[in-house]
């Protein structure tokens, strides 16, 4: 049964009965995946949660896996070093690989993305793109033009292709369905990560040493440079806007809610001096992320 926005987060522990033990430990890699976006994503974790089975579990199957690797560079041991997270990346990739082939691992994050990219069709071309441009942020700090686009596709818009392909698994012509789709759904990851980008300029500078926008001294942003960067992510946002209508009904919601909430951090930023935002994180509050949950189950009600 389809649990409500309300409903835990985590599959239950106890299997039903007559479960293969295969079965139970499937069931315990995507509790564990569910655990992984339930702490370490309020909005994106909330959103999933308007998504219909399997297609839910699908996507926090990739969130946590996309999530471990990015923790791998962003969140080092206090004694570790660029080359073990490097080495320990090289694991995580290689341990994803082989639970694509196999549909097993003993890692759990990594078995239940496994199981995922098996069923939904999620393929190498989406997965090694995504490992480079982890890697990349182990060893570079600045961008160009040109590394920028690679990086936000690496990072970014290959995960919005691997959700896609959950979404449309189990559609009629669902190959054709994604190949007409991918393009919206490109531009909403890569909205999502430039939105990230200029919300945590502050962090990014002054705790990785990390400068993603081509040209950019985060030092010196001003409004202008600030109005520029977000005109750009809500061109973004509006190719992404257009293709949500056309997603599955099971899934559709849940993804107005993530860009509704991105937004709405974008209004945000647009109503924050540029000096502040060089200094801290401007963020959603409880209250305007609940306006923006209502808004969109009213729209999609209609």
């Amino acid at each position: 049964m389809e649990s409500t926005p309300g409903s835990p987060d985590v599959p239950p522990s106890s299997p039903p009965p007559g479960d293969s033990p295969a079965d139970d430990y499937d069931r315990v890699a995507e509790a564990a995946a569910a655990v992984v976006i339930k702490r370490y994503s309020t909005s994106f974790g909330l959103a999933t949660r308007l998504l219909a089975e399997p297609v839910r579990t699908h996507v926090r199957n990739v969130y946590a896996m996309v999530r471990v690797a990015d923790e791998v560079v962003d969140a080092p041991r206090p004694d570790g070093t660029r080359a073990s997270q490097a080495r320990v990346l090289d694991t995580l990739e290689a341990d994803v690989r082989a639970a694509m082939q196999t549909g097993h691992s003993a890692n759990l994050v990594v078995h239940a993305f496994g199981r995922t990219a098996r069923t939904c069709g999620i393929e190498r071309s989406l997965v090694d793109p995504f490992f480079a441009s982890m890697r990349t942020d182990l060893f570079r700090v600045e961008h160009d033009e040109e590394s920028f686009a690679r990086y936000v596709y690496g990072s970014a818009e290959v995960v919005g292709l691997m959700c896609l392909r959950a979404f449309v698994a189990d559609q009629p012509g669902a190959d054709a369905a994604y190949e007409r789709l991918a393009p919206g759904a490109q531009r909403l990851g890569a909205a999502f990560q430039k939105v990230n980008f200029l919300r945590d300029l502050a962090a990014d500078d002054g705790q990785l040493g990390r400068h993603y926008f081509p040209g950019l001294d985060p030092a010196r942003l001003d409004d202008r440079t600030r109005d520029l960067l977000l005109a750009d992510i809500e061109a973004d946002l509006a190719v992404a806007a257009q293709a949500i209508r056309e997603l599955p009904s099971g899934c559709r919601n849940a993804v107005a809610l993530a860009h509704g909430l991105f937004a709405e951090l974008c209004a945000r930023l647009h109503a924050t001096p540029a000096e502040q935002i060089r200094r801290e994180r401007v963020r959603v509050p409880g209250p305007a992320k609940a306006r923006v949950v209502a808004r969109t189950l009213v729209r999609g009600a209609r």
